[in-house]
């Protein structure tokens, strides 16, 4: 190989060659200097260069810790979350798994964990060792505040619970092991009954009055209601419970309810779990509004 196409191997990878590569690839390390010192390359890490017209991107940035942390290592956790298009933000930190008998140290903007990963945990995509889909979404869903959503969402596109509790059985003990086996029961369970547990529990601390849980209209059982406002409020579990099915039985009994008169709210799991406030501030202005209306009638 030739220096342009160690070039082109920079351009697959968001900038980013390793001196290791260079080598392999044919180039001397006297050439490998020469770039560097003629600011042709910059050096990120020991080992670890980036081409000078490429800007340091989230993922040039992910790709060279990983590269510089050493055979073995993958990007994991969050990091690896994003590189999967998992969610669409990038993490502040940089995540990266290494081999437990290797020492990487924390700095700023890096985190590394030490630990061994089976090779059934661990794929290749892009060009960037990463740890497997349902080991991602496990660590990731304990780091991040709305990790609960990611985990849905990869319960409805990519995975299934049977092959995220094998995983967590298998990575029993890990950091973050107990808070992903709470996700995994909840959802497991679908959520909908614990929806309706916060749900009673945010309006109680709210010293909202005025509400019945269960009430029957339309044919129809509304999870809790301000029946003299006529307010209805609806709570949802996990969505990857909810099939075609479910979805269009639940669309024919809002517009039923709308229909006879009821103003209907809906919130999900993630919304009671995640945002107490708006939840409450939401009913609350339903409530002002409805009162309202009476009056004005």
């Amino acid at each position: 190989m030739t220096p342009t196409a160690v070039h082109a191997m920079m351009a697959k990878q968001d900038g980013i060659v390793t001196l290791d590569q260079a080598l392999a690839a044919g180039m001397s390390r006297t050439a490998v200097d020469r770039r560097v010192s003629g600011g042709s390359w910059r050096r990120l890490h020991l080992g670890v260069y980036l081409h000078a017209d490429r800007p340091l991107t989230h993922a040039a940035r992910l790709r060279a810790a990983v590269f510089a942390a050493g055979p073995g290592a993958a990007a994991s956790g969050t990091s690896a979350a994003w590189w999967l298009g998992l969610t669409d933000r990038p993490p502040t930190d940089d995540c990266v798994t290494i081999p437990r008998a290797r020492v990487v140290k924390n700095r700023a903007g890096l985190r590394v964990r030490r630990r061994d990963l089976d090779w059934t945990d661990v794929g290749t995509v892009r060009g960037l060792r990463i740890t497997e889909l349902p080991l991602t979404v496990l660590e990731a869903a304990v780091e991040l505040r709305d990790g609960s959503v990611l985990m849905d969402r990869a319960l409805q596109r990519h995975t299934t619970l049977p092959i995220l509790e094998a995983v967590h059985e298998r990575h029993r003990g890990r950091r973050g092991s107990s808070a992903a086996a709470r996700l995994l029961r909840s959802a497991g369970e679908g959520g909908h009954s614990e929806a309706e547990r916060m749900l009673l529990r945010l309006l109680r601390a709210a010293g909202l009055t005025g509400w019945r849980p269960h009430v029957c209209s339309c044919g129809y059982e509304i999870d809790v209601a301000f029946v003299r406002g006529r307010i209805a409020i609806e709570v949802d579990g996990w969505a990857w419970h909810r099939d075609v099915t479910r979805f269009n039985d639940d669309a024919k009994r809002q517009n039923r309810l709308i229909n006879s008169g009821w103003h209907v709210l809906r919130f999900t799991w993630h919304q009671l779990r995640l945002e107490p406030d708006l939840v409450i501030a939401q009913i609350t202005e339903a409530l002002g509004d409805r009162a309202r209306l009476i009056r004005e009638a």
